[in-house]
């Protein structure tokens, strides 16, 4: 009667414990807006999918992404990551299998000779109901055991099947913060290959400026001896060509820099980076284009990384909450189990046993609820993420695809400023010939161009980082 009472009590406590477990929260996947705030012109064309070989038509720098892949460190230490998730996510489908072990056991015990297991070995031997061969042995008694046994936990409730999903959802999370470094790294690659382009152009328009300083100051030093130019002027003209000259050997300090930051990234070690003479500008049609704004964020590797960690942190949350419920084991085993070695393999020696049963957590019921509190508040921390990149890249994509339209806009207005330019050079040298403008006006004229040159590879070189970054947001895919 004590019996029943302890069992209906503690069976009692366990029901009340699992009905009272909270169900777990639940998210869906976060609404978008479909328009991005553009200003578009005319019928839009249908989207087409973005490449790393398209977008980037560039050779040399397409070999440069080539190079980075096999060679940087941070890509081996993914992968070696990526093994890591695979490895558990096969571990967590192998747990849902039955165990199988297979042992040998062989041990000898001297009983003595006041012991129950010593006068029952005596007892047994002076039975008539037994022969010769099921004497046992009395100075050492051995007992062999060889067979195999297995254990089966019934994943009723979706522990297992949650833990293993928690696990696949983790392994694709893993895979997609594979692309987004390779994403990253190559954006890096991508904006430093651009610097040298812009630099390089820097350093040919400091280098026909200097020759063409360089040809005034002779022209000057030659009016100064007839007297029709002073000292004044053949130092201002001086200090030019050296200013001119110094800022050409600063730009070559500064590609040096940027070429050992692309090596640094392709894991070589010095030399030169081949590179074209061209900024990144096959962005055009993206403008007009039928953008799916879902499609595009959710395929972003950033955005699909925060999204398998949430969906792995809801799995958990599951298996936590399935944890409160009873496991339903079976298990078995079949052995030869003799305490003679002749008669071991004995059909008399076989043994087995088949055996089932419920495991309940009844006293382990507080730390199971902080179990599931703790796996509650990790998912929300992995939707809040999630919903936070889903904005960010939201507004990222709105904003560079309205930066791309500005700096279309501000760059062909300084291409109309540098022609001005050039054409106020050419008028000011002929003014100062035929005395109508005097030496300043022809080195102001001079240093505005200059200054125009510079100012337009930079907001060349601007735009195209915009347009690297607009490959990013838009989720562009790495083959």
């Amino acid at each position: 009667m004590k019996n029943k009472i302890i069992i209906s009590s503690a069976v009692l406590v366990f029901l009340t414990a699992c009905s009272s477990v909270k169900k777990i929260e639940e998210h869906t996947m976060e609404a978008i807006p479909n328009s991005l705030d553009l200003q578009t012109e005319g019928k839009q064309e249908a989207f087409t999918p973005i490449t790393l070989s398209t977008y980037f038509n560039d050779p040399q720098l397409l070999a440069l992404f080539d190079k980075v892949v096999n060679t940087n460190p941070d890509f081996q230490i993914v992968q070696q990551r990526i093994m890591i998730a695979n490895s558990h996510l096969k571990r967590s489908k192998l747990a849902m299998l039955p165990t199988l072990d297979i042992s040998v056991n062989a041990s000898g015990t001297r009983f003595g000779d006041y012991t129950m297991e010593g006068v029952g070995n005596f007892d047994t031997n002076l039975s008539q109901n037994i022969d010769e061969s099921q004497k046992i042995r009395r100075d050492v008694t051995p007992n062999i055991w060889l067979g195999a046994q297995t254990t089966w936990e019934i994943d009723v409730w979706g522990r297992l099947r949650n833990k293993k999903k928690a696990a696949q959802q983790r392994y694709f999370a893993t895979s997609e913060g594979m692309r987004l470094l390779q994403m990253q790294v190559f954006t890096d690659i991508a904006d430093l290959y651009y610097q040298l382009v812009a630099l390089d152009k820097k350093l040919l328009i400091y280098t026909e400026g200097f020759k063409v300083q360089e040809l005034a100051f002779e022209i000057v030093q030659a009016q100064r001896a007839t007297g029709k130019a002073t000292e004044l002027a053949v130092q201002q003209f001086g200090a030019q060509s050296k200013n001119i000259l110094a800022e050409v050997e600063r730009l070559k300090i500064e590609i040096n820099g940027v070429e050992k930051a692309i090596q640094s990234l392709v894991g070589e070690f010095g030399g030169s980076v081949e590179r074209g003479a061209d900024f990144l500008s096959n962005h055009k049609s993206l403008l007009n284009q039928n953008i799916p704004v879902d499609t595009i964020i959710h395929s972003r590797p950033d955005v699909a990384e925060s999204y398998f960690e949430f969906l792995a942190t809801n799995a958990d949350a599951k298996s936590a909450r399935a944890a409160f419920f009873p496991k339903l084991q079976i298990g078995a085993y079949g052995a030869f189990n003799s305490f003679s070695l002749e008669t071991v393999f004995n059909p008399g020696s076989l043994a087995w046993q088949l055996l089932g049963g419920l495991v309940a957590p009844v006293f382990s019921q507080g730390q199971l609820r902080q179990d599931l509190f703790v796996a509650n508040r990790q998912q929300e921390i992995a939707y809040l993420s999630y919903k936070k990149n889903v904005i960010t890249a939201y507004n990222e994509l709105s904003l560079f695809l309205q930066q791309v339209q500005s700096y279309d806009k501000v760059v062909d207005l300084k291409k109309e400023e540098v022609d001005f330019l050039d054409r106020a050079v050419s008028v000011s040298n002929d003014l100062y010939l035929t005395g109508y403008a005097n030496y300043w006006e022809i080195i102001n004229a001079q240093k505005s161009r200059l200054q125009a040159d510079v100012d337009l590879i930079n907001y060349q070189l601007e735009s195209a980082k915009i347009i690297v970054q607009l490959y990013k947001a838009l989720g562009g895919q790495l083959k």
